[in-house]
Parts: structure tokens; C-alpha cells; sequence
């Protein structure tokens, strides 16, 4: 796949070499990471499509869908679940994508993830879940269910 016009201006706006589009860049970003934290959908389809590594973490450790989570972008997780990317992929600290959406209150992202089958009991390195981090009322009725 050819990447259009508003991909190659993002990536080259971004510091990501093209044609192909280097996976990191000046700033040691990844590309993957970074369009998934930017909700682009569109840009993540063209990385997948080019081969893009789905186990590349960011300097904190966390990999593209934690990224996406950060952006409540429903695109950038489906697409990225439907890659292959580790739902239950745990950090440095243990926390994993779904442990980090219930601590900051995004109960979409929560209902997603749990509906793709993210594991409820994974706990972070301080024996923290999901549910005891939820952040608000629509988590902690999602998480209870589980």
C-alpha cells in the first residue's frame, strides 16, 4: 500500500522517513505507537499493512494499544486487536491497557477491551486490578460484571 497525501504530511510532520516510513524517529518515537496515540486510523492501516512490529513499546514501557487507549480511540483498538496486537500485555509495573483505561476513568475503552476479552484479574507489581483502580461509577458496574 502507497500511503496518500494526509499520511505522508503526518508522518513526515512526525520525523518518520518515507517511502517506507522508518519506525522511529528523531525523537526515538515509534511510529505505531505515536498514530495510535494520535487516533490515526488511517495512518495505522498503512503501517499494519507495511509490516509495522506490533510488540514496540514507547519509552514508558507500554505498547500501541495502551496508545490508543490513551486516545479512546475505538478505531486504532479494533484495528490493532484485529493485528494481533497482546491484549493483555503488561508494563514495566504490571499494568495493562485495561488497567490503565478503568484507573483513568474511560469506560468505553473498558467496555471494548473487556468485550475483546481482556483478562479482568491481571494485576499491576502493587496487587492492584483493574476493578480496585477503577476511576469512576461506569467502570466499576463493568468491571463487577467480569
Amino acid at each position: 500500500m502507497s500511503p496518500n497525501t494526509e499520511i505522508t504530511e503526518w508522518l513526515a510532520q512526525n520525523g518518520f522517513t518515507i517511502p517506507p516510513a522508518a519506525p522511529v524517529n528523531g525523537r526515538g518515537e515509534q511510529a505505531l505507537i505515536l498514530a495510535a496515540r494520535h487516533g490515526r486510523a488511517d495512518v495505522l492501516v498503512y503501517l499494519l499493512e507495511s509490516g509495522a512490529d506490533l510488540t514496540v513499546l514507547d519509552a514508558y514501557g507500554n505498547n500501541a494499544l495502551w496508545a490508543a487507549c490513551f486516545a479512546e480511540s475505538a478505531e486504532c483498538i479494533a484495528l490493532l486487536l484485529q493485528a494481533g496486537i497482546a491484549i493483555d500485555y503488561q508494563n514495566p509495573s504490571g499494568s495493562s491497557a485495561l488497567i490503565y483505561a478503568a484507573s483513568a476513568g474511560k469506560h468505553a475503552v473498558v467496555a471494548q477491551l473487556l468485550d475483546a476479552g481482556a483478562n479482568p484479574r491481571l494485576t499491576t507489581d502493587d496487587d492492584f486490578s483493574a476493578l480496585d483502580l477503577a476511576a469512576n461509577r461506569q467502570c466499576l458496574q463493568l468491571l463487577r460484571k467480569r
